[in-house]
Order: structure tokens, then sequence, then C-alpha cells
């Protein structure tokens, strides 16, 4: 499993891709189990009010969060890159430009923290 990491505005979100053979969610909106790659990730967006209370670049802003969207790829070079804009894009709806976010991709094995 991969690990895509993004660090912006003085925090971080990662999320997963599951590789080829790895057991990816099963959850309802799951992508096909034949999927050989599946990222999953947060999608969180800024609210007046509600949410969870969260400071981004100096700010407390209240963010809400959605359900993580999986999606299925054929290779690894497409999961990875649709990783990377969806991390970019979620800093964006929290008023972090994507030239200040930071993105790795860090290798790990099922099961470890």
């Amino acid at each position: 499993m991969l690990l895509v990491r993004g660090h912006g505005g003085g925090t971080t979100l990662t999320g997963t891709i599951f590789e080829r053979g790895e057991e990816a969610p099963s959850y309802k909106g799951a992508p096909d189990e034949d999927a050989p790659y599946v990222w999953v990730c947060d999608e969180f967006y800024e609210v007046e009010s509600g949410g969870s209370e969260t400071e981004i670049d100096g700010r407390t802003i209240n963010v809400a969060f959605d359900s993580p969207m999986p999606r299925g790829f054929d290779t690894r070079e497409q999961a990875v890159e649709a990783a990377k804009e969806h991390v970019r894009t979620q800093f964006a709806r929290v008023g972090v430009a994507a030239e200040d976010v930071r993105i790795e991709v860090v290798k790990s094995e099922p099961g470890a923290t």
C-alpha cells in the first residue's frame, strides 16, 4: 500500500493507494474489486459554522468532511497522479495554494502504523 501525504498550511492530509493483490475497501461506493489500484482519502471543505475546528496557515477555520470517495485505476502511475491532484484540491478548498503543498509518497506494509 502507498500512503500519499500532503503537507501544507501547518497540517497534513494522508490517503491510501491499495495496490494490486491488497484488499481494497469494500464499503458502499467502493470501486469494482477488480481495480488493480484503489485510492481512498477523505474530502473536506471550509464551512461557516459546525464541522470541526482546525488551524490552517495560522487561522482557525471550521471544516466539514465528506465520506471517502474510493476510485479505481489500472496503473500505479494513474493512481499516484490522481492522489496527488486530490490532495492538492483538498488543500485548495481550505485556502492553501497548490505551490505551498508538499506531497510525499511512502510505501507502507498493511497493518503497519
